[in-house]
């Protein structure tokens, strides 16, 4: 498939659950459940949503415990975490609650892992210790989710199960920045994430590495990629772009003031508040172009849109524009 003569028809959400506007954590919480439904009804495949800890600008720190709230308010659209960052957790753990969850909503779970740390060195120490040794030990836990999601887990030659055990298997992701997590995705037959809105790189390489290097699971026999982008879509460009630079200055008064608060992503904008490659602003034609031009360089036609704001109205009619413009070029 060409995929710059194929639109891509695979769109998803990724919702950090911002706090805009300085409301309270439950005003943008209510704001993801009203986002999440949204999607389902403008015709997205998925909601996905993050894991961040301490950080005042952002409400959600635990996915899995906002999907199953989500799940009950929705019908259809596939729930996911973007990402659980497995370095803090146990694997069993882990496996247990998306079990649960896609036993709760069969055929709509999907297990996005991370190996950031998601917060400040103080949260994270007091999270789960000593972060760097949990990172050296990825590979270990990596390879007893997967045997606990397979039924092939043991512990001291004793059979491990994570129940409750779905009668359909949840989707598992890995989502990265770099070779490295794309390597992972490879070695696990895992699906891979590339977090382009994160990322000077433009994923290529990553891509590439994955692809090469995939082996076939129990789950996933053949490479699946996705590609996370910032985007911002508006009626007319200048307006997009000017909501775009307010952002950034937000986010910029933000970590100014409270240096740990930044997630440890760099600016999605240039010195100028201009968006650069990493954050696509302006209509949903101009939008759209960028977007096939970034799916058809990864070879995908699943993308995962991230939108900040400016506010809950104008993140929601983003949504919107990207999903009508959709519908008119399948027609």
């Amino acid at each position: 498939m060409d995929i710059r003569t194929n639109p891509p028809t695979h769109l998803g959400v990724l919702d950090l659950v911002p706090r805009l506007g300085g409301v309270s954590a439950e005003q943008a919480l209510q704001q993801a459940v009203t986002l999440a439904q949204h999607a389902e009804e403008w015709g997205y495949l998925r909601y996905w949503t993050s894991e961040h800890h301490d950080m005042e600008e952002l409400a959600s720190a635990s996915p899995e415990v906002l999907l199953a709230h989500i799940g009950a308010r929705t019908s259809s659209i596939r729930l996911g975490s973007g990402a659980v960052l497995l370095p803090h957790y146990s694997a069993l753990k882990v496996a247990e609650s998306f079990r649960l969850l896609a036993s709760l909503y069969p055929r709509r779970i999907e297990l996005g892992l991370g190996r950031a740390p998601g917060g400040g060195p103080h949260a994270t120490m007091a999270l789960s210790g000593n972060y760097l040794q949990h990172v050296s030990q990825l590979p270990d836990k990596l390879e007893a989710l997967t045997a606990l999601l397979e039924d092939r887990y043991t512990y001291e030659e004793h059979k491990v199960q994570a129940r409750p055990i779905p009668e359909h298997p949840l989707s598992v992701w890995m989502l990265g920045t770099n070779v490295k997590s794309a390597e992972f995705a490879a070695r696990f037959g895992m699906g891979y994430v590339f977090g382009q809105f994160m990322s000077e790189a433009d994923g290529t390489e990553a891509v590439r590495r994955y692809r090469e290097g995939f082996v076939p699971s129990a789950h996933r026999t053949e490479p699946e990629v996705m590609v996370a982008l910032s985007v911002l879509c508006a009626e007319d460009e200048e307006r997009a772009r000017n909501w775009s630079r307010q952002m950034e200055e937000r986010r910029r008064a933000s970590a100014a003031g409270d240096p740990s608060q930044s997630n440890g992503d760099e600016s999605t904008s240039n010195a100028d508040g201009e968006p650069s490659d990493r954050h696509i602003a302006g209509t949903p034609e101009q939008v759209w172009e960028q977007m096939d031009q970034v799916g058809a360089r990864l070879r995908t036609n699943q993308l995962l849109i991230v939108t900040a704001g400016p506010d809950y109205e104008r993140r929601l009619e983003s949504y919107k524009l990207l999903a009508e413009y959709q519908r008119r070029l399948n027609l």
